[in-house]
Protein backbone atom coordinates (compact mmCIF):
# COMPACT_ATOMS: atom_id res chain seq x y z
CA UNK A 1 0.00 0.00 0.00
CA UNK A 2 2.49 2.63 0.62
CA UNK A 3 4.90 1.41 -2.06
CA UNK A 4 1.31 2.57 -3.94
CA UNK A 5 1.67 5.74 -2.73
CA UNK A 6 5.42 6.37 -3.62
CA UNK A 7 4.16 5.39 -7.22
CA UNK A 8 1.88 7.97 -7.49
CA UNK A 9 4.28 10.52 -7.68
CA UNK A 10 6.37 9.08 -9.95
CA UNK A 11 3.53 9.40 -12.89
CA UNK A 12 4.08 13.31 -13.54
CA UNK A 13 0.46 13.48 -14.95
CA UNK A 14 -1.03 11.84 -12.07
CA UNK A 15 0.99 14.22 -9.59
CA UNK A 16 -0.36 17.26 -11.41
CA UNK A 17 -3.97 16.08 -11.36
CA UNK A 18 -3.47 15.41 -7.58
CA UNK A 19 -1.65 18.79 -7.15
CA UNK A 20 -4.72 20.38 -9.10
CA UNK A 21 -6.96 18.66 -6.90
CA UNK A 22 -5.51 19.73 -3.50
CA UNK A 23 -5.10 23.25 -4.47
CA UNK A 24 -9.09 23.05 -5.20
CA UNK A 25 -9.66 21.74 -1.91
CA UNK A 26 -7.39 24.61 -0.31
CA UNK A 27 -9.96 27.06 -2.52
CA UNK A 28 -12.89 25.45 -1.33
CA UNK A 29 -11.79 25.39 2.43
CA UNK A 30 -11.26 29.14 2.25
CA UNK A 31 -14.13 29.69 0.98
CA UNK A 32 -15.84 28.36 4.10
CA UNK A 33 -13.78 29.85 6.35
CA UNK A 34 -14.94 33.67 4.91
CA UNK A 35 -17.87 35.32 6.71
CA UNK A 36 -20.41 37.55 4.73
CA UNK A 37 -20.12 40.92 4.43
CA UNK A 38 -22.34 42.49 6.86
CA UNK A 39 -21.72 39.67 9.94
CA UNK A 40 -21.58 40.09 13.30
CA UNK A 41 -19.18 37.73 14.02
CA UNK A 42 -19.18 37.53 17.47
CA UNK A 43 -22.94 37.29 18.34
CA UNK A 44 -23.18 34.59 15.45
CA UNK A 45 -20.60 32.79 17.28
CA UNK A 46 -22.37 32.81 20.72
CA UNK A 47 -25.94 32.38 19.47
CA UNK A 48 -24.29 29.28 17.58
CA UNK A 49 -22.54 27.98 20.55
CA UNK A 50 -26.59 28.47 22.64
CA UNK A 51 -28.41 26.67 19.89
CA UNK A 52 -25.63 23.87 19.86
CA UNK A 53 -26.16 23.51 23.48
CA UNK A 54 -29.91 23.42 23.69
CA UNK A 55 -31.27 21.71 20.38
CA UNK A 56 -28.26 19.63 19.71
CA UNK A 57 -28.13 18.30 16.11
CA UNK A 58 -31.12 18.52 14.46
CA UNK A 59 -31.19 19.95 11.45
CA UNK A 60 -28.81 22.89 11.61
CA UNK A 61 -26.46 19.96 12.61
CA UNK A 62 -26.81 18.36 9.37
CA UNK A 63 -26.97 21.23 7.38
CA UNK A 64 -23.65 22.69 8.79
CA UNK A 65 -22.00 19.07 8.21
CA UNK A 66 -22.66 19.13 4.12
CA UNK A 67 -21.31 22.77 4.16
CA UNK A 68 -18.09 22.23 6.37
CA UNK A 69 -19.12 24.39 8.97
CA UNK A 70 -19.43 27.40 6.66
CA UNK A 71 -23.08 27.37 7.66
CA UNK A 72 -22.17 28.40 11.68
CA UNK A 73 -20.00 30.99 10.67
CA UNK A 74 -22.78 32.56 7.85
CA UNK A 75 -19.54 32.24 5.23
CA UNK A 76 -19.72 32.86 1.44
CA UNK A 77 -19.50 28.74 1.01
CA UNK A 78 -22.61 28.36 3.77
CA UNK A 79 -24.63 27.02 0.94
CA UNK A 80 -21.93 24.35 -0.26
CA UNK A 81 -22.19 22.24 -3.69
CA UNK A 82 -25.62 21.09 -2.36
CA UNK A 83 -27.86 23.62 -4.64
CA UNK A 84 -26.24 21.84 -7.21
CA UNK A 85 -26.57 18.33 -6.37
CA UNK A 86 -30.42 19.34 -5.61
CA UNK A 87 -30.57 21.05 -9.08
CA UNK A 88 -28.91 17.61 -10.44
CA UNK A 89 -31.39 15.39 -8.95
CA UNK A 90 -34.15 17.13 -10.00
CA UNK A 91 -33.16 17.10 -14.07
CA UNK A 92 -32.15 13.32 -13.26
CA UNK A 93 -36.03 12.69 -12.37
CA UNK A 94 -37.84 14.73 -14.96
CA UNK A 95 -36.02 13.52 -18.16
CA UNK A 96 -37.88 10.31 -17.91
CA UNK A 97 -40.95 11.99 -17.46
CA UNK A 98 -40.73 14.98 -19.96
CA UNK A 99 -40.98 13.44 -23.17
CA UNK A 100 -38.49 17.31 -24.67
CA UNK A 101 -35.79 16.24 -21.80
CA UNK A 102 -36.11 12.44 -22.65
CA UNK A 103 -35.69 13.40 -26.59
CA UNK A 104 -32.24 15.47 -25.21
CA UNK A 105 -30.23 12.48 -23.41
CA UNK A 106 -30.86 10.28 -26.61
CA UNK A 107 -29.26 13.23 -28.81
CA UNK A 108 -25.66 12.02 -27.26
CA UNK A 109 -22.88 14.58 -25.88
CA UNK A 110 -25.12 18.03 -27.77
CA UNK A 111 -28.17 16.75 -25.71
CA UNK A 112 -26.11 16.33 -22.37
CA UNK A 113 -24.72 19.43 -22.77
CA UNK A 114 -27.94 21.30 -23.07
CA UNK A 115 -28.93 19.56 -20.26
CA UNK A 116 -26.17 20.39 -17.95
CA UNK A 117 -27.20 23.80 -19.25
CA UNK A 118 -30.84 23.82 -17.59
CA UNK A 119 -29.00 22.27 -14.65
CA UNK A 120 -27.22 25.14 -14.02
CA UNK A 121 -30.12 27.58 -14.24
CA UNK A 122 -31.89 25.62 -12.47
CA UNK A 123 -29.14 26.03 -9.67
CA UNK A 124 -29.44 29.27 -9.78
CA UNK A 125 -32.53 29.47 -8.94
CA UNK A 126 -32.09 27.03 -5.89
CA UNK A 127 -29.56 29.18 -4.79
CA UNK A 128 -31.44 32.41 -5.04
CA UNK A 129 -34.51 30.17 -2.99
CA UNK A 130 -31.82 28.62 -0.22
CA UNK A 131 -30.13 32.05 0.07
CA UNK A 132 -33.15 33.73 1.03
CA UNK A 133 -34.04 31.41 3.72
CA UNK A 134 -30.89 31.37 5.05
CA UNK A 135 -30.11 35.42 4.67
CA UNK A 136 -33.85 36.03 6.59
CA UNK A 137 -32.59 33.15 9.49
CA UNK A 138 -30.06 35.85 9.93
CA UNK A 139 -32.20 38.14 10.40
CA UNK A 140 -34.70 36.84 12.58
CA UNK A 141 -34.38 33.31 13.64
CA UNK A 142 -37.51 33.32 15.28
CA UNK A 143 -39.23 33.29 11.93
CA UNK A 144 -38.04 29.65 11.41
CA UNK A 145 -38.80 27.63 14.76
CA UNK A 146 -35.62 28.79 16.09
CA UNK A 147 -34.69 30.04 19.24
CA UNK A 148 -34.51 33.96 19.24
CA UNK A 149 -30.96 35.75 18.85
CA UNK A 150 -29.71 37.64 22.52
CA UNK A 151 -28.11 39.95 20.03
CA UNK A 152 -28.21 41.19 16.47
CA UNK A 153 -26.54 38.85 14.24
CA UNK A 154 -26.11 41.31 10.74
CA UNK A 155 -24.67 45.20 10.94
CA UNK A 156 -26.44 47.73 8.84
CA UNK A 157 -29.82 47.90 6.91
CA UNK A 158 -31.80 44.86 6.84
CA UNK A 159 -32.68 44.52 3.12
CA UNK A 160 -29.58 45.15 2.08
CA UNK A 161 -27.84 42.77 3.96
CA UNK A 162 -30.39 39.93 2.67
CA UNK A 163 -29.89 41.11 -1.45
CA UNK A 164 -26.96 41.03 -0.95
CA UNK A 165 -26.31 37.83 1.04
CA UNK A 166 -28.20 36.44 -1.83
CA UNK A 167 -26.10 37.48 -4.04
CA UNK A 168 -22.80 36.28 -2.52
CA UNK A 169 -23.80 32.96 -1.46
CA UNK A 170 -25.14 32.24 -5.05
CA UNK A 171 -21.99 33.42 -6.71
CA UNK A 172 -20.12 31.31 -4.39
CA UNK A 173 -22.04 28.01 -5.03
CA UNK A 174 -21.75 28.37 -8.90
CA UNK A 175 -18.12 28.81 -8.37
CA UNK A 176 -18.00 25.57 -6.51
CA UNK A 177 -19.58 23.92 -8.80
CA UNK A 178 -17.27 25.05 -11.51
CA UNK A 179 -14.32 24.21 -9.46
CA UNK A 180 -16.02 21.17 -9.22
CA UNK A 181 -16.36 20.38 -12.90
CA UNK A 182 -12.61 21.02 -13.24
CA UNK A 183 -11.29 18.78 -11.27
CA UNK A 184 -13.40 16.05 -12.87
CA UNK A 185 -11.69 17.26 -15.76
CA UNK A 186 -8.15 18.07 -14.75
CA UNK A 187 -8.05 16.25 -11.41
CA UNK A 188 -8.96 12.94 -9.52
CA UNK A 189 -12.43 11.88 -9.00
CA UNK A 190 -15.39 13.30 -8.96
CA UNK A 191 -15.23 17.22 -8.71
CA UNK A 192 -18.75 18.21 -6.41
CA UNK A 193 -18.65 14.66 -4.82
CA UNK A 194 -14.99 15.36 -3.78
CA UNK A 195 -16.09 18.69 -2.60
CA UNK A 196 -18.90 17.03 -0.55
CA UNK A 197 -16.56 14.42 1.00
CA UNK A 198 -13.69 16.97 1.46
CA UNK A 199 -16.24 19.57 3.91
CA UNK A 200 -17.84 16.34 5.58
CA UNK A 201 -14.21 15.01 6.26
CA UNK A 202 -13.26 19.22 7.85
CA UNK A 203 -15.66 18.18 10.67
CA UNK A 204 -14.17 15.38 11.82
CA UNK A 205 -11.31 17.07 13.80
CA UNK A 206 -13.99 18.44 15.74
CA UNK A 207 -15.93 14.75 16.30
CA UNK A 208 -12.12 13.54 17.54
CA UNK A 209 -11.80 16.39 20.25
CA UNK A 210 -15.45 16.01 21.09
CA UNK A 211 -14.66 12.26 21.75
CA UNK A 212 -11.21 13.15 23.67
CA UNK A 213 -12.47 15.68 25.64
CA UNK A 214 -15.57 13.29 27.03
CA UNK A 215 -13.00 10.72 27.79
CA UNK A 216 -11.00 12.77 29.89
CA UNK A 217 -14.09 14.36 31.57
CA UNK A 218 -15.32 10.97 32.22
CA UNK A 219 -19.05 12.24 30.93
CA UNK A 220 -21.03 13.06 28.17
CA UNK A 221 -22.56 16.88 27.17
CA UNK A 222 -25.81 14.98 28.60
CA UNK A 223 -23.95 14.08 32.11
CA UNK A 224 -23.75 10.95 31.00
CA UNK A 225 -20.81 8.77 32.65
CA UNK A 226 -17.72 8.03 29.83
CA UNK A 227 -15.04 5.91 30.47
CA UNK A 228 -12.15 4.68 28.12
CA UNK A 229 -13.66 0.96 27.78
CA UNK A 230 -16.78 3.03 25.93
CA UNK A 231 -14.26 4.95 23.39
CA UNK A 232 -12.70 1.92 22.78
CA UNK A 233 -16.57 0.27 21.65
CA UNK A 234 -16.90 3.36 19.94
CA UNK A 235 -14.09 2.86 17.64
CA UNK A 236 -14.82 -1.11 16.93
CA UNK A 237 -18.47 -0.14 16.11
CA UNK A 238 -17.07 2.80 13.77
CA UNK A 239 -14.96 0.04 12.11
CA UNK A 240 -17.76 -2.50 11.62
CA UNK A 241 -20.38 0.22 10.49
CA UNK A 242 -17.56 1.28 8.13
CA UNK A 243 -17.12 -2.00 6.93
CA UNK A 244 -20.89 -2.64 6.21
CA UNK A 245 -21.16 0.17 4.21
CA UNK A 246 -18.35 -0.58 2.13
CA UNK A 247 -20.15 -4.17 1.73
CA UNK A 248 -23.34 -2.38 0.64
CA UNK A 249 -21.52 0.10 -1.73
CA UNK A 250 -20.03 -2.86 -3.12
CA UNK A 251 -22.04 -5.52 -2.91
CA UNK A 252 -24.46 -6.46 -6.66
CA UNK A 253 -26.02 -10.11 -7.68
CA UNK A 254 -24.97 -11.49 -10.53
CA UNK A 255 -26.96 -12.30 -13.72
CA UNK A 256 -25.53 -14.67 -16.09
CA UNK A 257 -25.47 -13.45 -19.60
CA UNK A 258 -24.61 -15.91 -22.42
CA UNK A 259 -23.48 -14.09 -25.53
CA UNK A 260 -23.14 -15.28 -28.96
CA UNK A 261 -20.18 -15.61 -30.31
CA UNK A 262 -19.08 -13.98 -33.19
CA UNK A 263 -15.65 -14.04 -35.40
CA UNK A 264 -14.40 -10.21 -36.05
CA UNK A 265 -11.12 -10.55 -38.22
CA UNK A 266 -8.76 -12.23 -36.21
CA UNK A 267 -10.51 -11.82 -32.93
CA UNK A 268 -13.32 -13.95 -31.34
CA UNK A 269 -15.59 -12.45 -29.27
CA UNK A 270 -18.81 -13.58 -27.27
CA UNK A 271 -18.75 -16.63 -24.82
CA UNK A 272 -20.26 -16.52 -20.74
CA UNK A 273 -20.46 -13.13 -18.89
CA UNK A 274 -22.76 -11.35 -16.45
CA UNK A 275 -24.83 -8.59 -15.65
CA UNK A 276 -23.67 -6.89 -11.97
CA UNK A 277 -27.53 -5.89 -10.31
CA UNK A 278 -25.77 -3.42 -7.81
CA UNK A 279 -27.57 -4.19 -3.77
CA UNK A 280 -27.22 -0.14 -3.48
CA UNK A 281 -28.69 1.03 -6.26
CA UNK A 282 -29.81 4.18 -5.46
CA UNK A 283 -26.57 5.13 -3.64
CA UNK A 284 -27.41 8.26 -1.27
CA UNK A 285 -30.77 9.51 -2.99
CA UNK A 286 -32.86 8.18 -0.80
CA UNK A 287 -31.34 9.03 2.59
CA UNK A 288 -30.78 12.34 0.99
CA UNK A 289 -34.91 12.45 -0.21
CA UNK A 290 -36.09 11.77 3.01
CA UNK A 291 -34.32 14.36 4.78
CA UNK A 292 -35.14 17.30 2.51
CA UNK A 293 -38.68 16.06 3.01
CA UNK A 294 -38.42 16.06 6.87
CA UNK A 295 -37.29 19.32 6.66
CA UNK A 296 -40.60 20.43 5.67
CA UNK A 297 -43.26 19.36 8.43
CA UNK A 298 -41.77 20.37 11.68
CA UNK A 299 -40.77 24.10 10.55
CA UNK A 300 -43.83 24.64 8.60
CA UNK A 301 -45.87 22.95 12.05
CA UNK A 302 -43.81 25.36 14.13
CA UNK A 303 -44.36 28.22 11.81
CA UNK A 304 -47.97 27.86 12.45
CA UNK A 305 -47.70 27.06 16.46
CA UNK A 306 -48.98 23.46 16.37
CA UNK A 307 -46.10 22.41 18.51
CA UNK A 308 -47.45 19.28 19.07
CA UNK A 309 -47.27 18.17 15.42
CA UNK A 310 -43.83 19.63 15.01
CA UNK A 311 -43.15 17.45 18.25
CA UNK A 312 -43.54 14.65 16.56
CA UNK A 313 -41.65 15.43 13.39
CA UNK A 314 -38.72 16.43 15.86
CA UNK A 315 -34.99 14.86 14.67
CA UNK A 316 -34.80 12.35 16.91
CA UNK A 317 -38.11 11.72 17.94
CA UNK A 318 -40.17 8.32 17.19
CA UNK A 319 -42.27 9.71 15.03
CA UNK A 320 -39.48 11.20 12.87
CA UNK A 321 -37.78 8.20 12.94
CA UNK A 322 -40.45 6.04 11.83
CA UNK A 323 -41.65 8.45 9.05
CA UNK A 324 -38.17 8.78 7.74
CA UNK A 325 -37.34 4.60 7.61
CA UNK A 326 -40.90 4.54 5.62
CA UNK A 327 -39.83 7.79 3.55
CA UNK A 328 -36.43 5.96 2.77
CA UNK A 329 -37.61 2.54 1.54
CA UNK A 330 -40.27 3.92 -0.34
CA UNK A 331 -37.84 6.53 -1.98
CA UNK A 332 -35.12 3.11 -2.69
CA UNK A 333 -37.67 1.61 -4.81
CA UNK A 334 -39.11 4.79 -6.16
CA UNK A 335 -35.06 5.88 -7.39
CA UNK A 336 -34.46 2.01 -8.85
CA UNK A 337 -37.56 2.22 -10.90
CA UNK A 338 -36.78 5.74 -12.36
CA UNK A 339 -33.70 4.77 -13.59
CA UNK A 340 -33.44 0.78 -13.85
CA UNK A 341 -34.89 0.25 -17.24
CA UNK A 342 -35.57 -3.50 -17.59
CA UNK A 343 -37.34 -3.28 -20.99
CA UNK A 344 -34.64 -1.52 -22.66
CA UNK A 345 -32.12 -3.56 -21.20
CA UNK A 346 -33.79 -6.62 -22.25
CA UNK A 347 -34.40 -4.77 -25.69
CA UNK A 348 -30.29 -3.87 -25.47
CA UNK A 349 -29.67 -7.94 -25.09
CA UNK A 350 -31.77 -9.13 -27.51
CA UNK A 351 -30.21 -6.50 -30.41
CA UNK A 352 -26.57 -7.66 -29.36
CA UNK A 353 -27.38 -11.40 -29.52
CA UNK A 354 -27.14 -12.17 -25.91
CA UNK A 355 -29.55 -14.39 -23.46
CA UNK A 356 -29.57 -14.90 -19.48
CA UNK A 357 -29.40 -18.63 -19.69
CA UNK A 358 -33.02 -20.31 -19.53
CA UNK A 359 -34.88 -16.80 -19.65
CA UNK A 360 -36.72 -16.20 -23.16
CA UNK A 361 -35.69 -13.09 -24.85
CA UNK A 362 -37.46 -9.87 -24.36
CA UNK A 363 -40.46 -9.43 -22.45
CA UNK A 364 -39.44 -12.46 -20.46
CA UNK A 365 -36.12 -11.58 -19.63
CA UNK A 366 -37.50 -8.03 -19.11
CA UNK A 367 -39.97 -9.47 -15.90
CA UNK A 368 -37.20 -11.45 -14.68
CA UNK A 369 -34.51 -8.64 -14.05
CA UNK A 370 -37.67 -6.51 -12.51
CA UNK A 371 -38.51 -9.10 -10.52
CA UNK A 372 -34.56 -9.82 -9.58
CA UNK A 373 -33.77 -6.41 -8.95
CA UNK A 374 -36.64 -5.70 -7.08
CA UNK A 375 -35.68 -8.70 -4.21
CA UNK A 376 -32.23 -7.54 -4.77
CA UNK A 377 -33.23 -4.10 -3.33
CA UNK A 378 -35.26 -4.80 -0.63
CA UNK A 379 -31.86 -5.67 1.24
CA UNK A 380 -30.01 -2.60 0.11
CA UNK A 381 -33.41 -0.68 1.23
CA UNK A 382 -33.05 -1.93 4.82
CA UNK A 383 -29.66 -1.58 5.05
CA UNK A 384 -30.26 1.74 4.25
CA UNK A 385 -33.00 2.54 6.91
CA UNK A 386 -30.33 0.89 9.65
CA UNK A 387 -27.70 3.32 8.43
CA UNK A 388 -29.74 6.61 8.21
CA UNK A 389 -31.25 5.47 11.49
CA UNK A 390 -27.95 4.55 13.34
CA UNK A 391 -26.54 7.57 14.13
CA UNK A 392 -29.68 8.63 15.74
CA UNK A 393 -30.12 6.10 18.04
CA UNK A 394 -26.80 6.93 18.82
CA UNK A 395 -27.35 10.60 19.25
CA UNK A 396 -30.80 10.46 21.56
CA UNK A 397 -30.32 6.90 23.28
CA UNK A 398 -26.67 6.74 24.19
CA UNK A 399 -26.17 10.53 24.26
CA UNK A 400 -23.66 10.29 21.95
CA UNK A 401 -23.10 14.12 20.69
CA UNK A 402 -24.49 14.58 17.32
CA UNK A 403 -21.34 15.84 15.83
CA UNK A 404 -19.52 12.07 16.83
CA UNK A 405 -22.70 10.31 16.26
CA UNK A 406 -22.82 11.42 12.55
CA UNK A 407 -20.23 9.65 11.61
CA UNK A 408 -21.39 6.34 12.38
CA UNK A 409 -23.66 6.35 9.46
CA UNK A 410 -26.14 8.30 7.28
CA UNK A 411 -25.47 10.37 4.33
CA UNK A 412 -22.04 11.48 5.89
CA UNK A 413 -20.52 7.73 6.10
CA UNK A 414 -22.21 6.44 2.37
CA UNK A 415 -20.79 9.70 0.96
CA UNK A 416 -17.43 9.47 2.43
CA UNK A 417 -16.77 5.74 1.60
CA UNK A 418 -19.05 6.02 -2.37
CA UNK A 419 -16.08 9.06 -2.98
CA UNK A 420 -13.31 7.72 -1.06
CA UNK A 421 -13.74 3.89 -3.62
CA UNK A 422 -13.89 5.78 -6.51
CA UNK A 423 -11.30 8.08 -6.26
CA UNK A 424 -8.68 4.69 -5.24
CA UNK A 425 -10.14 3.12 -8.49
CA UNK A 426 -9.27 5.63 -10.36
CA UNK A 427 -5.81 6.27 -9.10
CA UNK A 428 -5.81 2.26 -9.49
CA UNK A 429 -6.41 2.53 -13.15
CA UNK A 430 -3.66 5.40 -14.04
CA UNK A 431 -1.20 3.53 -12.12
CA UNK A 432 -2.36 0.33 -13.80
CA UNK A 433 -2.41 2.35 -17.27
CA UNK A 434 1.65 2.61 -16.21
CA UNK A 435 2.16 -0.85 -15.13
CA UNK A 436 2.64 0.15 -11.39
CA UNK A 437 1.36 -1.84 -8.47
CA UNK A 438 -1.69 -0.08 -6.98
CA UNK A 439 -3.20 -0.54 -3.68
CA UNK A 440 -4.46 -3.53 -4.09
CA UNK A 441 -2.86 -6.93 -4.53
CA UNK A 442 -5.51 -7.63 -7.60
CA UNK A 443 -4.32 -4.23 -9.03
CA UNK A 444 -8.36 -3.07 -8.55
CA UNK A 445 -11.42 -2.95 -6.48
CA UNK A 446 -13.30 -6.31 -6.19
CA UNK A 447 -17.35 -5.89 -5.88
CA UNK A 448 -19.42 -8.48 -3.47
CA UNK A 449 -20.91 -11.10 -5.03
CA UNK A 450 -24.16 -11.06 -3.31
CA UNK A 451 -25.31 -15.14 -4.35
Amino acid sequence: MWKAFFNIFKVKELRSRLLFTALIIVLVRIACNIPCPGVNAVALEKYMAELAANAGGGLLGTLSLFSGGALEKFAIGALGIMPYITASIVIQLLTPVLPVLEKMKREGESGHQKLNQYTRYLTIIVCVVQGAVVAMTMVNPGNFNLPPASEVLFVGNQQLFVVMSIMVLTCTTMLFMWLGEQITERGIGNGVSLIITINIIARMPDAVIELVRMTAGGETAAGTSFKLIHLLLLLVLFAVVTAATIMLSQGYRRVPIQMVRKTVGNQMSGGATYMPLKVNFAGVMPIIFAGAILMIPGALFGYLHWYKAAAFFQQGSWGYMLTEGVLIFAFTYFWVANQFNPLQIADNLKKEGAYIPGISPGEATSKFLDHTMTKVTFGGAVFLVVLALFPMFLYVNMNIPFMVAQFFGGTSLLIMVGVTLDTVSQLESHLAMRHYDGFLKSGRLRGRNSN
